[in-house]
């Protein structure tokens, strides 16, 4: 039962012409008062029909049943005929749907219609009597009473749908954001491996490929130097993919830290780059977050010095944490041989941004990645030219939001 009424909830016109027929069938049994049946019938089938429309099409549905309403009442004048419609309860039926469905306005109005029509028929019929009118104006102002709850359900049922509309939204949207972000983050911890490593066992092989016949041992060094890197780029890739496959598991992250540092610095040194490194402060007691970003930092960073600073490239890694946040700062020789000394670390402070991003040399998906990283850990970075000429890395990452001390 419950489950055929919620299919007629959402079939207004067959629940609305079952209703019609049971007017329609009080009013047929009516029929043996009236002098004139057939008439009778034929207005009574007639005064059922706006019914069926009532909430389909409300306002042209009451407007023809007062008016079939008031050619009942003239009707019954002219015939001299008695007899009433029971199906005239439809006028109190017809302005329930009013006031629930579309608005008191429209039932003021319904309402100063149905006193003109009762005026009428008082007048041309005597109907009703004056002992019927307090019952009259009693059962459309329980009509009225009634329409008011369940409009005021309607409106909440609506209100209802409404929020759960919105919070459908806004979860798919989550969920879309989550899993952009999701992506994002594998292809920031995928490139910030695969590129490193490929960078240096390209420098390497092509070192190894002239120095072949000419010096076989500094080709069998770089040699050694591509398989060691591929084997820790290796390890490292599935470190990472383990870590994608937890769904939460975030003290699982690699905590690098100065072991990790000093090894990567030691890397590039043997591919022939001269790296100076300076740190200071506690660096292993950061949450691995901020680990992970500075080695990836420093990582893509020396990366970058390889493929573009030229012939003799020259860095300097300066890593410093403070009471509230971790500086990070490299700066090479920018790709400009010059005759002065190879950088130091005293030499690697702020810069300042001297082009925009879109024609800063190198600034592909490395840069964006470490961009990317800074902004999550709620930190700053900076690229550009230092006053000598070479190019520089400088990021500040704060401690209060990512480091329980």
């Amino acid at each position: 039962m419950r489950r055929f009424s919620l299919w007629l909830r959402g079939k207004p016109l067959i629940s609305d012409s079952m209703l019609a027929l049971l007017l329609l069938t009080i009013d047929v049994l009516a029929v043996g008062d009236a002098d004139n049946k057939i008439a009778y019938l034929v207005l009574g089938v007639l005064l059922v029909l706006p019914i069926i429309f009532r909430r389909t099409h409300p306002r042209p549905a009451a407007l023809a049943l007062v008016l079939l309403s008031i050619a009942a009442s003239v009707t019954h004048w002219a015939a001299e005929d008695p007899s009433e419609h029971p199906a005239l309860l439809g006028l109190g039926v017809m302005l329930y749907t009013l006031v629930a469905y579309v608005g008191r306005r429209e039932g003021l109005w319904y309402l100063g219609a149905l006193l003109f029509e009762g005026v009428i028929a008082h007048l041309l019929v005597g109907k009703p009597e004056g002992a019927d009118i307090p019952f009259t104006a009693l059962f459309y102002a329980l009509c009225w009473t009634l329409a008011e709850f369940v409009g005021a359900r309607h409106a909440y049922d609506n209100e209802v749908a409404a929020r759960l509309a919105v919070a459908d939204y806004d979860r798919e949207r989550q969920a879309h954001d989550a899993v952009a972000a999701e992506r994002t983050r594998i292809a920031r911890e995928l490139h910030d491996v695969v590129a490193h490593a490929v960078s240096v066992m390209i420098v390497q092989a092509d070192g190894a490929r002239f120095a072949l016949r000419q010096d076989p041992e500094i080709a069998e060094k770089a040699l050694g130097t591509i398989a060691s890197t591929g084997r820790d780029a290796l390890r490292e890739l599935r470190r990472t993919v383990e870590l994608l496959r937890i769904e939460h598991a975030p003290e699982q992250l690699p905590q690098h830290g100065t072991a990790g540092i000093a090894k990567v610095v030691q890397m590039m040194r043997d591919t022939g780059l001269d790296v100076s490194l300076q740190l200071s402060g506690e660096l292993d007691t950061v949450t691995p977050e901020v680990s992970l970003g500075i080695h990836r930092i420093v990582q893509e960073s020396l990366t970058n010095t390889l493929r573009h600073a030229g012939p003799d490239p020259r860095a300097a890694v300066r890593i410093e944490r403070g009471a509230t946040e971790v500086v990070v700062a490299i700066v090479d020789s920018g790709g400009v041989p010059t005759a002065r000394t190879p950088a130091t670390c005293a030499e690697v402070r702020p810069v300042r941004i001297t082009a925009p991003a879109s024609v800063i040399p190198g600034s592909g998906l490395g840069l964006v990645g470490m961009r990317e990283r800074i902004a999550v850990l709620g930190g700053t970075l900076t690229v550009g030219r230092d006053d000598h000429g070479g190019w520089a890395v400088h990021a500040v990452i704060p401690l209060d939001r990512t480091t329980a001390e």
